[in-house]
């Protein structure tokens, strides 16, 4: 017997008595990216194979010894009825194949088989069968809301519904050969993201990442191919690529969008072909490789561009996971700002600062276009200032007013009001507020968000401390800022 046991996935059983037809199915399939591929000579064995092993698929020859083929179909359907057969036979006989079809074979192929034609048939049962796997388990998640495989989440901090729909959806497509194209906003945890899909692939080699933002083709093809001895100047000797690294592993492509259009096809060739060449070699190397890619930006938008081919996209985004922002998964932020804490803390040797409510007020007013890197480089700051006591405000403050007058007052740092929600939220039903009652009623509400705190409720309302201070002078006074601005203009 030989058997590929690299990986947890499931195999491809092909079962002949002949070994050379054996050894040319399995190079070829293997060649062509299809990874475990086992074969066996005797048709005993197959039974207790499947009860020790994961099986995608039987390839599986009807005229051998001990055992044929269309009993040993039986048996197969008899105890893994969900597992597909492919019969391989030299006679061509209708009768048999409609008789094989009945007890649940898939298809029927006549010897010598093109290699085309048993390619063909191998991909789209595998294919089949990954989205029946996936489907199943979908439904099984939606109707229990489990999760099998917490560990491969370990490192990503959460509490959030969405977070564990994209966790339950990456569970289901873990098991697929296709590639996985994350997306989401700077910041939001791509990589973590993609370190979790290789963790549930099963893989056993390692996670490479390369980020090929700003690489020029060049630079892109010895990356990620490697070169030979002379290849070019200065090539003084073989260097492997990211992909040999990779091997049997993930190979995580970020910032995909920024990949020059030269090596776009490249890449789309390694994806189809599953072979590439090192710079400098005449003979190709197969690539046993899982591709996840991730993105800030919006491919479908670079492909109406002209800069992102479309066919490179359709491989890339076999399955897609897309990342919410922080601001939209804010039930969070108490556990990701204790995490950081601790991690701030651990790495200056101090004792973790205790974090002031107010704190959670002035970061849930925050729009956070960095994100999740952007508020754990806020909570590192405010670590390697703090002296004593509860946790500085300042630091904060001082970040988000400098965020917000580099990109125009706080036009990217809040979220856009919407003056529907302001009336939405009068108490008087009867009528929309006036523009004095309207600055009034932000006023109390900005100050019962802030719990009393000027310094957030100016934050709030995206004003400078010294603005919110006239206001309620003026409104002691029973003025209005917005009268006074009337009067002046007229």
């Amino acid at each position: 017997m030989m058997s590929d046991m690299q990986s947890n996935m499931p195999h491809v059983l092909l079962v002949d008595d002949e070994q050379g037809v054996l050894l040319g199915a399995s190079l070829l399939l293997r060649r062509a990216g299809i990874e475990p591929v086992s074969t066996l000579q005797d048709s005993r064995e197959v039974i207790p194979f499947l009860e020790q092993n994961p099986v995608a698929m039987i390839v599986l020859d009807l005229f051998m010894p001990h055992l044929s083929g269309f009993e040993l179909l039986i048996e197969i359907k008899r105890h893994y009825p969900d597992i597909p057969v492919v019969i391989l036979t030299a006679v061509q006989d209708v009768k048999t194949a409609v008789d094989c079809m009945k007890e649940g074979a898939l298809d029927y192929l006549v010897k010598p088989v093109e290699k085309d034609r048993l390619l063909a048939t191998v991909q789209q049962t595998l294919e089949m069968q990954s989205l029946r796997r996936q489907v199943h388990m979908l439904k099984g998640y939606l109707l229990n809301d489990t999760l099998k495989r917490y560990d491969a989440f370990a490192d990503i901090v959460t509490n959030s519904q969405k977070m564990r729909s994209i966790f339950q959806y990456m569970e289901a497509i873990s098991t697929t050969r296709e590639p996985v194209l994350i997306t989401g906003e700077t910041g939001v945890g791509k990589e973590s993201i993609a370190a979790a899909m290789h963790a549930l692939s099963g893989r056993v080699g390692a996670f490479v990442p390369v980020n090929v933002a700003g690489l020029d083709d060049m630079v892109f093809s010895d990356t990620l191919f490697g070169h030979r001895k002379g290849a070019f100047t200065g090539a003084d000797q073989n260097r492997e690529g990211q992909i040999a690294k990779a091997e049997g592993g993930t190979l995580f492509l970020d910032e995909i969008g920024d990949l020059s259009e030269t090596s776009q096809v490249k890449l789309l060739r390694l994806l189809q072909e599953k072979k590439y060449y090192p710079l400098g070699a005449d003979i190709s190397k197969h690539a046993d490789i899982y591709v996840v890619a991730a993105t800030n930006r919006s491919l479908k938008e670079r492909i109406v561009g002209g800069h992102f081919r479309q066919d490179l996209y359709y491989r890339l985004a076999g399955h897609q996971v897309h990342l919410p922002p922080l601001r939209e998964r804010k039930e969070d932020m108490p556990l990701l700002v204790s995490h950081f804490l601790q991690e701030a803390s651990r790495s200056v040797g101090k004792e973790p600062p205790t974090p002031s409510p107010e704190l959670f007020t002035l970061l849930s007013t925050y729009r956070f276009p960095g994100n999740i890197r952007e508020l754990r480089a806020m909570i590192f700051d405010a670590v390697a200032q703090h002296r004593r006591g509860i946790l500085s405000l300042h630091s904060f403050k001082e970040h988000i007013r400098i965020t917000q007058d580099k990109n125009g007052d706080d036009a990217s740092s809040r979220e856009p009001m919407n003056p529907d929600r302001i009336i939405l939220s009068w108490p008087n039903a009867a009528r929309p507020p006036t523009i004095k009652e309207a600055e009034e009623f932000l006023l109390q509400h900005a100050l019962k968000v802030g719990q009393g705190n000027q310094g957030l409720a100016a934050s709030i309302l995206g004003i400078t401390r010294q603005a919110l201070n006239q206001r309620l002078a003026r409104r002691k006074k029973g003025g209005s800022m917005a009268e006074e601005e009337t009067t002046e203009r007229v």
